[in-house]
This record gives structure tokens, sequence and C-alpha cells, in this order.
């Protein structure tokens, strides 16, 4: 096996992981936010695995490289991430959304340590992301920060504000990725108010866009090797992925947004990724 072929295999192996661990935290309580959760996991596994200098032990750590989830719908996939890097323990997973919770639905830096932001009220995220990023080049660091943007919220007027500060600031360390699902609560995208080639109207923001499979870990880390190897720019990484992505009962419907996940579905799911984890797992040990 080629040094490509074994990263691959890691991150997909921790995208399952990541998958799998959601999967139980949104069945223990009965209902929750699976479909964009899912469909952030490469990414996620990506960021977490390869990408972001971070500190378990030190959640705070100034040097940090910062992800704010601006979907924060999409929490039960960070804290997954949260949990197998060692900031909370991994029994924690099991009181999402519970009450006295520190896991709420959406992410709450005053509640979970290793989030930066808290979010959830769409569109907010970005902006958050930019004051970040000034602060950090305020205080002469050379953190990269990342967010994390959905589709339906990128119809939010706040998103292109803070896109075209963005762009006028010239912030090179703020590496945005677009979840191009092209679903929302209500039904898709192009229905409810279609964003008409989202890479190009960040372009006309002054950011440098890419386009990928937001499903292909090597994919996702060389678009970040790119956005990193230049400071002139913010990046957007427009990232075709699917809604409920490795849960094909639920796959490419509006309805997974906030969907129930009974016995039924969880016994059929969690058997699918066991037996993803368990092949990935035989790979790399060879």
């Amino acid at each position: 096996m080629t040094e490509l072929e074994r990263k691959r295999k890691t991150l997909e192996l921790r995208a399952a992981e990541i998958r799998r661990l959601t999967l139980g935290q949104i069945h223990k309580v009965g209902i929750g936010h699976l479909g964009g959760s899912l469909s952030v996991a490469d990414l996620l596994a990506v960021l977490y695995f390869d990408k972001m200098r971070v500190d378990p032990k030190n959640p705070k750590w100034a040097d940090r490289d910062r992800l704010v989830m601006s979907k924060g719908h999409a929490g039960p996939a960070v804290y997954a991430c949260l949990a197998m890097r060692g900031f909370i323990p991994m029994e924690q997973l099991d009181t999402l959304n519970q009450p006295y919770t520190n896991l709420p639905s959406h992410c709450d830096m005053n509640r979970t340590p290793g989030i930066d932001m808290t979010t959830g009220s769409l569109g907010q995220g970005i902006s958050c992301a930019m004051g970040i990023a000034m602060a950090c080049r305020a205080d002469g660091r050379e953190n990269n920060v990342y967010f994390v943007c959905g589709d339906g919220e990128t119809q939010e007027g706040q998103i292109w504000e803070a896109a075209m500060f963005a762009g006028h600031r010239k912030l090179g360390r703020v590496i945005g990725f677009l979840d191009y699902n092209r679903l929302q609560i209500d039904g898709t995208t192009d229905d409810i108010c279609s964003l008409e080639s989202p890479a190009k109207k960040y372009e006309a923001f002054g950011w440098r866009t890419e386009e990928i499979d937001g499903h292909d870990v090597i994919a996702i880390s060389d678009a970040i090797e790119r956005a990193r190897a230049q400071a002139e720019k913010p990046t957007m990484i427009v990232m075709h992925t699917t809604k409920g992505k490795g849960v094909p009962e639920i796959e490419n419907q509006a309805s997974n947004h906030n969907c129930n996940v009974n016995d039924a579905l969880y016994a059929a799911a969690s058997a699918r990724l066991d037996s993803e984890i368990a092949a990935l797992k035989e790979v790399l040990a060879q």
C-alpha cells in the first residue's frame, strides 16, 4: 500500500467512525440533525485527523487553529470528533441534547471543550469566523480559521456581508467550506432560493474558490493544502455532498434534516457502518 493509499484509508476510517458515533448519539435521544451531520463527516475527518493544529489537553491554546461550524446543527458530528481526539469523554456522547447536557443540539463554546464558537442562528457563524481571523491578525498570530456553512444557510444576507468583508480585508488565513448538498429543511435549495454557482459569487467578493467532491478525503486534503499555500485571499471550497451520506435509507431526502432514528433504522445503519469500519481496519492492518 502506498503512503497516499494508507492516508486515504485512514481518513475514510475516521469518517466512518464519525458517522457511526453520530448515528449512535441521535439514536440515543431518538431524533436529531442527522442528514447535515453525516454530509460533513469526511471533511471533519480531514480537519481533525490531518490538518488542524489543536491540543485536546489545552482546548484554549492561543496558537490553535479554529473551527466555526456555522451550520451549528451539525454539532453531533463535531462532538464525535472531539470525543475521538480526547477533548471530551467518549461516554459523554450519550448525553446529546439531554437535560443538563454539555452537548446541546447546536454547538456551544460555553459548554463544550474544543468548540470555538457558539452557532445555530444560521448565517452568523461566518461573521464570527471573520472576527476571529481579524483578532488573530491583530495579535500577530498565524492561526488558520476554518468555517463550515450550509447551502440553505447561504441564503442568509449576513453570509454575503461577511464574504464581502473577508475579501476586502484579504483574510488569507480563512478557509471556508460550503456543504453543497442542495437540500434544506423545506426542500431543495434550487426550489426555495437557488444559489446559482456559489463559487462564482465568492470569486466576485474577492475569494479564491474550488469545487470538489466533498466525500473524497484526499480531494479535501489537497484543496486545504492549496488554500494554505497562499495568504492573499480567503478561500471557499465548495463541497458537492450528499445529505445523509452513509445511511442510504435517508440519503438525499429533505426530511433527514431533523429526523427520527428508530431502532430498526439504527440497527440497519449501524451494522452497515460497523462492517465498513471493520473492513477498513483490516485493510490498514495489512
